[in-house]
């Protein structure tokens, strides 16, 4: 009998052992459950902070197409994308194993990069997907909610406080290749970013429940922000493969600049040109200089592609500057760098948010954010840095369209103030210079022509089609609330209204 149960106890010994034996060798090692938080924030910020290509740039009239027409130039683009989820899919993976490895660090950063994405998404459609989203894998929820505009971006705002507040306690971050494992800069930029969001909710400033000048001027006091262009929340770029500044934005033997673009720096003799364009064919058989501004010149945004290439076929449009699609480094790509905050600050002060609404503080402020520009491209630009030093910048800010004493009245200031904005989000910032015209009409964006829409400028994407096949419910609901049912590019989001 003892013999029996002994060789009992034998077989389920060897039972149970084979079948953790079986459970190890179903495990793929080449597939590996968890990763260290480092190598999930490398991809998430390379595909963060990289460039976001020319649409905006063709939206805002710094650009012109001609080999085709362009649903950006001519304002009759349709559908967005959700693509931004699938890196919030991996921001919400290093969340997960930061909170699981106990490594603090990368759960602080993914509350930026949730804030920084979420925001992306609901400025471009209004109405999205947020308190409900990424929750197909933890809780079968496939079809989420869409959140009104009104709660998600305060939402985001306490997300970057959080986030700020948690790296105050972090002394080195590995895996970080935009500020080289520094907290503090990205504290800096975090904070640099709360401003430009309160500031895009401008035209909510008279709503006393949001705060938003109170909610200004407490982080401008109290909080650590950009100081200087060595605080660019940027990614610089390395000749590797994956990872060359033109492998973003491929060739651009076909895109001219627009004549409203070259005509507003030729009129403010700005030297920036040079770095921006070629001069064009006609000034360069002529024996024109670089830094001569009747070498350059645009075509008319509104007229057709096919008008465009005659004048092109002219001689008379420059064409966006070699170095930008030749160049394996080129220049960084800034998400959000020290010059915006400039004239983020320059203009709260203008509106009284800050400073006390001190003129001479708002002249340093912006005149801060041209120096910051020059000095940028003195930098990066190294075969345009004559033109670009302290001399040149200097001469700049006595331009009468520059110089922001010659503004007469608060709106004129402010319109002084985004223009310098919008020539500094030239290939920076992705739509940043789009959503600033959106706000405040500056500088103004011609119309007419061939331009469609009714010759409006569209103030939104419409959702992406894949949404209306699988989440037709929730995306049909924020279509009611937000434009009666009509999925229109011109429909008046709450930032808007």
């Amino acid at each position: 009998m003892k013999q029996i149960i002994y060789y009992t106890l034998v077989v389920l010994w060897a039972m149970t052992s084979s079948c953790e034996k079986l459970e190890t060798i179903n495990e793929d090692p080449n597939n590996a459950q968890h990763t260290h938080p480092k190598l999930l924030l490398k991809t998430i910020s390379y595909s963060t902070f990289t460039g976001q290509g020319t649409g905006g740039m063709f939206a805002s009239r710094m650009f012109v197409n001609s080999d085709g027409a362009s649903n950006e130039q001519y304002y009759t683009w349709d559908r967005g994308n959700f693509d931004r989820y699938n890196i919030l899919r991996n921001v919400t993976k290093m969340m997960e194993e930061a909170e699981l490895q106990q490594i603090p660090e990368y759960t602080h950063l993914g509350k930026f990069f949730r804030a920084y994405q979420f925001y992306e998404l609901t400025r471009a459609f209004g109405d999205i997907p947020y308190s409900e989203a990424l929750q197909g894998e933890t809780e079968g929820n496939f079809s989420p909610a869409y959140d009104t505009q009104e709660t998600i971006i305060p939402a985001l705002l306490n997300e970057l406080k959080e986030a700020n507040e948690g790296l105050t306690s972090v002394s080195s971050i590995e895996g970080d290749i935009i500020f080289n494992g520094d907290p503090l800069k990205w504290q800096k930029l975090i904070n640099s970013l709360r401003l430009r969001i309160l500031m895009e909710m401008s035209l909510k400033e008279g709503n006393g429940s949001l705060g938003i000048a109170a909610q200004f001027n407490d982080i401008y006091t109290h909080e650590v922000l950009m100081e200087s262009n060595t605080d660019n929340g940027q990614l610089v770029y390395l000749d590797q493969s994956g990872t060359r500044y033109f492998e973003y934005l491929g060739k651009y033997g076909s895109i001219g600049m627009s004549s409203t673009f070259t005509d507003l720096l030729k009129e403010r003799r700005d030297p920036r040109l040079f770095v921006f364009c070629h001069r064009n064919p006609n000034a360069v058989t002529a024996g024109l200089p670089v830094n001569d501004f009747n070498a350059y010149g645009g075509a008319d945004p509104t007229l057709s592609y096919g008008q465009i290439s005659e004048e092109r076929n002219k001689g008379y449009v420059s064409m966006v500057n070699e170095r930008y699609y030749d160049d394996p480094v080129n220049e960084p790509h800034m998400l959000m760098g020290y010059p915006e905050l400039q004239f983020i600050l320059a203009e709260a002060t203008i509106r009284g948010w800050i400073e006390g609404g001190d003129p001479v503080k708002a002249q340093a402020f912006y005149e801060n954010g041209i120096k910051a520009s020059f000095a940028f491209y003195e930098t990066y630009a190294e075969n345009y840095a004559a033109y670009l030093g302290s001399s040149a910048v200097n001469q700049y800010l006595t331009e009468p369209l520059v110089n922001l004493t010659f503004a007469a009245t608060t709106e004129k200031k402010i319109e002084t103030i985004i223009t310098q904005k919008y020539i500094q989000f030239y290939f920076q910032s992705g739509n940043e210079l789009f959503y600033n015209n959106r706000r405040t009409g500056y500088p103004p964006f011609a119309v007419g022509g061939a331009v469609g829409n009714g010759g409006k400028v569209p103030v939104r994407w419409m959702y992406p089609l894949d949404e209306y096949n699988q989440n037709a419910e929730n995306v049909e609901a924020a279509v009611d609330r937000q434009f009666s049912g009509d999925d229109n590019i011109n429909g008046q989001i709450w930032l808007l209204k």
